[in-house]
């Protein structure tokens, strides 16, 4: 091999992997062999955009103008989709614009055929792509000996060789009860399993946008949406399905916020602290970066610019006490009556295309504050995940508004509701099918309610590193769990004495704490127990970080953290 070759493995072929050949292909790079690995039939859509993550019925919730770029933009692709395509969809080429989502299956369609524009490119570049489709990796293991990567791909142990690994192989589900427990889900993926009749009640848990994805489906089994003369859309049961009705258990008893029009589509990418002020302002505090001060920066100080009136409304407050003004008003109100009030917000937001900055913000903060989240102490940390990321979670949604209008339509038919339960609560899975789930509600009363189907909805959860599913990586300990240190041994210990068992001391006698996955550099590098980086082994599949990368943003991380690999990569 001439030493400026480069052999490269993308494990997965969807949109991450999407953005990480393109910057390959593009980096002009001479010499580069780029192998994908895709355990489907297709590149591009990954799961949420095939049919592993959608039916027809589920919709993106972004629009074109918030896509990162690709090659053709999503309003110039849309008219070469066949008409009948097209019709299937109520699409007009000739009204659709930027600012309009898409139906997920069909924007699954349009990252395919980026994928392969972006084949051909290469090949014009003169960089030899082969994909192996219908081959999931069972395995990587590195050999520091021979500076190579082997990638093992299913039963039949074929193994290569490569100079460098991306593993970009996105959503990840375990399964603990489904196909064991009958009326058990343990996602709602895919959701063709969701397409059957009931005459009773469901529970799901959660409220976020995976349960959304769960009612369009089961909503159109079981009924179905027609606008009345005033233009109001309504719900109505069939026959068989007399008894059907959604109940979601809620932590907060919170229902996500909906798409607004965004000011900056890309959610401040400019705004992200560079290198060089990380460094300074860990310098300054024992080597951490303090969350409040990426709050004042990247929240507080966006929100001065933008909205005056409402930054003297906060200007005082810390990130608790702000916290609590907006849990608090939104808590005080019933959640389906909010949800009808921010849809006439959201409605007059996209029409006027007028912003709501201090969600802007809270979208702009979640993005920038991902990154560096590796600095932070362990307290800070966990005050991120108490207090911060519910808010973020519900704010940062951005549900289409044609979800929000069919679970009002559905609410007030009596089909939907949502229950506010406490930490406390738990799912108790029922031997001959179904669940029991026991919770505490507002008014403290304890409630055990069976139910004959129960979907697990709480979004992609961030798996540990014991959940890494290649065992090379641990025996070689090439990886290591992801910690944070605390800064106060105090506040450490008091942490433990409550009871986390994911406090932990070292031998030093420094406390630390446990947060998800594994331990990544800043330029997504696998780093081993002895603090060494690996440059052979790149890691963005966010189920896997997510210790180090709390809030991930669909497309957005893709693109932003393709462009941080890409600079390692080829240096």
């Amino acid at each position: 091999m001439k030493a400026d070759q480069l052999t490269i493995a993308i494990l997965g072929g969807g949109p991450s992997a999407l953005f990480m050949y393109k910057r390959l292909v593009e980096c002009g790079h001479s010499g580069l062999e780029i192998h994908i690995y895709e355990k489907g039939d297709r590149l591009g859509p990954g799961m949420p955009y095939s049919h592993l993550g959608a039916n027809d019925e589920h919709i993106t919730n972004v629009s074109g103008n918030e896509i990162p770029d690709l090659v053709t933009p999503v309003a110039e692709w849309i008219n070469t989709v066949p008409k009948d395509t097209l019709r299937k969809y109520r699409i007009d080429a000739n009204t659709f614009n930027a600012y309009k989502t898409l139906p997920r299956l069909l924007f699954g369609q349009y990252l395919a055929d980026q994928f392969k524009l972006l084949q051909q490119q290469a090949k014009k570049n003169g960089i030899e792509t082969q994909v192996f489709y219908n081959s999931a990796v069972s395995d990587i293991m590195d050999d520091p000996d021979l500076q190579q990567v082997i990638v093992t791909v299913g039963d039949e142990h074929t193994q290569k060789s490569y100079d460098r690994v991306i593993v970009c192989t996105g959503h990840y589900w375990p399964k603990t009860y489904e196909d064991k427990i009958s009326g058990y889900f343990d996602s709602p993926y895919p959701p063709a399993k969701l397409k059957f009749s009931a005459d009773y009640a469901i529970a799901i848990r959660g409220s976020s946008l995976t349960a959304i994805d769960a009612i369009r489906t089961l909503a159109r089994q079981n009924g179905s949406f027609k606008k009345g003369r005033n233009g109001i859309l309504k719900y109505k049961l069939k026959s068989e399905s007399n008894g059907f009705r959604i109940v979601m258990h809620s932590r907060n008893g919170l229902l996500p916020a909906l798409r607004f029009h965004l000011d900056d589509s890309h959610l401040g990418k400019n705004t992200v602290l560079s290198a060089e002020e990380v460094a300074s302002i860990r310098q300054a505090n024992d080597g951490f970066l303090p969350l409040d001060y990426v709050f004042e920066k990247n929240f507080k100080e966006g929100v001065r610019k933008n909205d005056p009136e409402f930054y003297e409304r906060i200007r005082d407050l810390s990130m608790e006490q702000f916290v609590n003004m907006v849990m608090e008003l939104r808590e005080r109100l019933d959640a389906f009556k909010l949800l009808a009030a921010e849809f006439s917000e959201a409605e007059k937001s996209i029409k006027r295309r007028e912003s709501i900055y201090w969600k802007e913000m809270l979208g702009v903060l979640s993005f920038a504050m991902n990154y560096p989240a590796k600095y932070f102490s362990a307290e800070d940390m966990l005050r991120m995940q108490r207090v911060l990321m519910p808010l973020i979670a519900v704010v940062i949604a951005y549900v289409p508004q044609s979800s929000a209008a069919e679970m009002l339509a559905m609410h007030q038919a009596g089909c939907l509701d949502i229950v506010a339960v406490g930490t406390d609560s738990k799912v108790e899975p029922v031997g001959e099918g179904g669940i029991i789930f026991h919770y505490t509600d507002e008014d403290n009363v304890q409630h055990s309610n069976t139910y004959r189907v129960f979907v697990d909805c709480i979004g992609q959860p961030h798996l540990s590193y014991e959940e890494l599913p290649y065992p090379g990586l641990f025996n070689n300990k090439t990886v290591s769990p992801a910690r944070l240190y605390f800064r106060d041994r105090q506040l450490a210990m008091e942490e433990k004495n409550k009871g986390n068992d994911k406090v932990k001391e070292d031998r030093e006698g420094r406390y630390y704490l446990l947060v998800p996955g594994i331990t990544i550099n800043d330029s997504f590098q696998a780093v081993d127990e002895y603090n060494a980086l690996n440059e052979r082994i790149y890691v963005m599949a966010v189920p896997f970080i997510g210790g180090f990368n709390p809030d991930y943003s669909g497309l957005d991380f893709g693109e932003a953290a393709s462009a941080t690999i890409i600079k390692a990569l080829v240096a």
